[in-house]
């Protein structure tokens, strides 16, 4: 596992899918974002936070309800929980669903954790845009933001100016639609809004590299947004020879083309949801 320090800033990269787990200390709180992934990894994170804690209290912040992003919440007992009221208001099925892919995942690879597997129970589920926790001397300010699935949440945490963005703006991933490519849009021409509403020092995918500049995650942005219209055009002109070619590109394509290959059944069903 990877970690970047930058001041009260941690970031961690796990070994899988260069998934990303951020520790902020604050003056009375240690916010941790989405521990994951392999049991020594999260145990990693879990004995870095004992270590810094000291009278703090920690807070879990979730992103969305991914079983990748969720999957180490057992090894924080105690820790309130943040994420969207969406998260917070989720069905049975869909819980039930990602702890499953979690069991899955560990079976796979014959994986034992010394805490137990369990959905996390939401403290402070946070509905609106702009919905700001005070932690101390310090907030976090939480954005919905659906698209890649529909619980999603983008959040700041001040004063330090970090933007943990969830599964968006990943110079690892391209979009990955798992929910509604519409809201998919929507959630990226809201980053214009925060960047322009906080003052912003790094920047946290879900999965790849964090980053200092702004105009390099507008271009990341950008860049998702082109994919997410081109995919949109070439599935209606059926055009297959273009659908292939356009994640000639992409950072993993031997693992990352069955997800493009997702993408585009999604924009037909919503192609033909739209024609009726």
């Amino acid at each position: 596992m990877l970690s970047i320090q930058d001041g009260p800033v941690t970031v961690f990269e796990s070994d899988l899918y260069r998934t990303t787990s951020t520790v902020v200390v604050t003056d009375s709180h240690v916010v941790v974002a989405d521990p994951c992934w392999l049991p020594r990894e999260v145990e990693e994170i879990r004995a870095y936070v004992e270590r810094v804690r000291r009278d703090r209290q920690v807070v879990l912040l979730f992103t969305h309800s991914d079983y990748d992003h969720i999957i180490g919440w057992g090894a924080f007992p105690g820790a309130a929980v943040v994420a969207s009221g969406s998260f917070a208001r989720s069905s049975v099925a869909a819980r039930e669903r990602s702890l499953d892919q979690i069991r899955d995942f560990d079976d796979q690879y014959y994986l034992k954790r010394n805490y137990k597997i369990a959905y996390p129970d939401v403290d402070y589920p946070m509905d609106g845009d702009g919905t700001a926790l005070p932690l101390g001397g310090a907030r976090l300010v939480c954005y919905q933001a659906p698209g890649h699935n529909a619980d999603g949440m983008m959040t700041v945490v001040e004063p330090y100016g970090v933007l943990i963005l969830g599964d968006y703006l990943s110079d690892a991933e391209f979009p990955f639609i798992d929910h509604d490519s519409a809201a998919y849009e929507e959630t990226l021409f809201q980053f214009d809004a925060i960047a322009h509403r906080h003052d912003l020092k790094l920047f946290v995918p879900g999965h790849g590299s964090p980053s200092a500049d702004l105009a390099h995650m507008k271009a990341r942005r950008d860049a998702d947004l082109r994919y997410i219209r081109e995919l949109r055009r070439l599935v209606a002109a059926e055009d297959e020879a273009g659908l292939a070619r356009l994640i000639d590109d992409a950072p993993f394509p031997r693992n990352q083309r069955k997800y493009h290959e997702e993408n585009a059944n999604r924009i037909r069903r919503e192609l033909a949801d739209a024609a009726r």
